[in-house]
Formats: C-alpha cells, structure tokens, sequence
C-alpha cells in the first residue's frame, strides 16, 4: 500500500529525515513512535503529500505521488488520503455533518449525495443525534469522532493521523483507539497513527520507531 525509499527532508541546514524507507501493507495498523524531533511529524505530512521531500520514492496504492502536481495531487490526495489530527481542527461556523461534508463538496460531490454519506459516517460513529450539533456543543471525544468521519469521507485508502488521541481523557482515547480498529476491518482502512501513546503504540499490528531522523532497528 505505501512504499516509502530513501527520502530525506530538510528545512534549510537541518535534514530532518535522512534517508527513511518503509512499507506498509494494505489494511495494516502502524504506529509511528519516537522522542520529540525524531521526524515523526514529517514524516506523516510527506507521507500525506503536504511536504515534499527533498529526495527520495514515495508510492500509495501503486502511483509515485512525487511524480504529481498541482491540481493532479491535490487531487490524489483528496481521493486517496483522510487526516486526523490531535485537536480534530473542526470549523467551529459549521455543524458536525457540514464538517463531514467539507471533503466531498471540495471533490464536487453533489450535496445530496455528500449529506448522505455524512450522515451514514455520523450514523457508524454514533453520532446521529448530534449531526446538527457545532464544534463547541460537543465533547472532545464527540469531536473527534466527527474528524474522523470527515477523513473517511471521500472512502480514501489511507488514513493518517497524527496524536489522534493526543488530547483525549482515558475513556474517549480507548474508544478511539478501538474505532480505528473497528473501520480497518469494516471498511478496509489502512492507518498509520503517530503516537506518544504506548498504549495505543501497543495494540497497532507494528511499530516503527524513529529517532534522529532515521527508522531505528530492533536491538
């Protein structure tokens, strides 16, 4: 599903990365760990297509993604990458299904049909009855959830989420940790997760850990 070879990633005189190579399986659950400055964090916005790197391979689903541009990836990535992020980034103006919307009507969708399938994602999260609810009428662990709906928005096959369970108390980042399991083998989801949670690291099919910008070796 995803081939990461040699890339390395700097910002101006600090490389980053340095020559990280990976791969992940469809359908796998990954954990990404390791201390802070590791690269983790880059390393998901290159695998994410937000950053480029400076060198290297990257392929998702089979298609070189570096080789894309403009309107090309941006287009890629929208069919075929969901982001979670630690604080779910929700648009407070917005209801939870207009949130879950957002990624549809971005790709064109017709609003009808993008309203649906909001409300079946909503609907999976059990989350129906606050689909009329904003940002700021829900808890943490409901906004979340509502985040990740809108990733899984446009069916990607890759989601990936950085501290996802980062500012959740104990109870609402278990449920989380079990959602992601749950739509891997629901809706066939592959999903690689950067964590400081060892918890979370712990119950992922495999953990990669990162330190000084290189995948460090098992001992």
């Amino acid at each position: 599903m995803i081939e990461v070879q040699d890339i390395r990633k700097s910002f101006g005189a600090l490389e980053v990365l340095k020559g990280i190579s990976l791969s992940i399986a469809d359908r796998e659950v990954v954990s990404i760990v390791g201390p802070s400055g590791a690269g983790k964090t880059t390393l998901l916005q290159v695998i994410g297509t937000l950053w480029r790197p400076d060198s290297g391979k990257l392929l998702i689903d089979g298609t070189d993604v570096l080789s894309l541009r403009g309107s090309a990836l941006s287009r890629f990535r929208g069919q075929h990458i969901g982001f979670v992020f630690q604080f779910h980034q929700l648009l407070p103006e917005f209801s939870a299904i207009e949130n879950v919307m957002i990624p549809a009507l971005i790709a064109r969708t017709p609003e009808r049909e993008a309203r649906q399938r909001a409300a079946e994602l909503l609907d999976f999260m059990g989350l129906s009855a606050r689909a009329d609810h904003k940002p700021a009428q829900l808890s943490g662990g409901e906004a979340q959830r509502v985040a990740v709906a809108r990733a899984l928005m446009n069916k990607p096959s890759v989601v990936l989420a950085d501290e996802p369970s980062g500012s959740l108390d104990s109870q609402n980042k278990a449920e989380l940790h079990r959602l992601f399991f749950r739509l891997r083998d629901e809706l066939g989801q592959t999903f690689v997760i950067v964590t400081h949670d060892d918890t979370l690291a712990a119950t992922t099919d495999r953990t990669i850990r990162l330190r000084d910008g290189r995948v460090e070796l098992p001992a």
